[in-house]
């Protein structure tokens, strides 16, 4: 075992790995539930709930698993876990619950989720002995894995990317947070602040409708710039008529 995992290792004490997993299983819990009200959206049968909220529930932390490569995905291995993405599922299947719903009665569940899932995965990757960039990358993927996992089974663009009121920019913030309280020597209170920076963070987003920037319009004034969106010989040659600033096309010149 090399130095750098003892190292590593060793800042996640016994008792955070032990909330740690009860706080991912509240995460598949709550992301199966959203799995089934966007089931319910799409018209799946049963079946499909499932589908949809296995994926959702398991995704983002068999993501982090794999690439962790720390062993057998723990969903594969904590016979928990595969049973709770399926009651969920279950439940929104017996009970009304659409997409809309769940983000007009849920959101707190859902930033509470975020929390949950990013501090697990902050504190999973550390103990397998990664340093703090990979951890705030898992931790991050394990917050939104699931969910555009399922987005792309549904054949839509993953809500993560845009319009969601910053669901992985506060994923990346807990992310961050955990891990610097992990580095001082406190992983106790990363986990209580990532969730607390969760919850305040989503919900400040979701009420006052925070997004990220699209794409800017500007383009490069050159001559480069134009000679590129606009090669030679795609424009006709135009000439000012005398005392005017209208162009006209050059008349056809006469034949001898």
């Amino acid at each position: 075992m090399s130095t750098a995992y003892v190292m590593s290792a060793s800042l996640i004490p016994a008792g955070i790995t032990v909330a740690t997993r009860y706080l991912d299983l509240a995460g598949v819990a709550s992301c199966a539930l959203l799995g089934g009200a966007v089931a319910r959206t799409a018209g799946l049968d049963l079946f499909g709930f499932l589908v949809v909220g296995i994926i959702s529930g398991l995704g983002g932390g068999m993501i982090r698993d794999v690439l962790l490569q720390h062993g057998t995905p723990v969903a594969l291995t904590d016979y928990a876990y595969l049973p709770t993405a399926v009651a969920g599922a279950v439940v929104v299947f017996l009970i009304k619950l659409s997409e809309e719903s769940w983000t007009r009665l849920f959101t707190t569940l859902d930033a509470a989720v975020i929390g949950f899932w990013a501090v697990t995965g902050v504190n999973k990757t550390l103990a397998a002995g990664l340093g703090w960039l990979p951890a705030v990358l898992l931790g991050t993927v394990s917050a939104i894995g699931g969910g555009a996992l399922r987005d792309v089974v549904l054949g839509r663009v993953p809500a993560v990317f845009g319009g969601n009121g910053l669901y992985a920019t506060v994923a990346v913030a807990v992310a961050g947070t955990t891990v610097t309280c992990v580095y001082l020597g406190r992983p106790g209170l990363g986990v209580v602040l990532g969730i607390l920076l969760a919850l305040a963070f989503r919900h400040t987003a979701v009420r006052l409708g925070w997004t990220l920037p699209n794409s800017l319009d500007w383009q490069p004034r050159t001559a480069v710039a134009a000679t590129l969106r606009h090669p030679i010989g795609s424009v006709t040659r135009r000439r000012k008529r005398p005392g005017t600033e209208e162009e006209r096309p050059d008349p056809p010149e006469e034949s001898s």
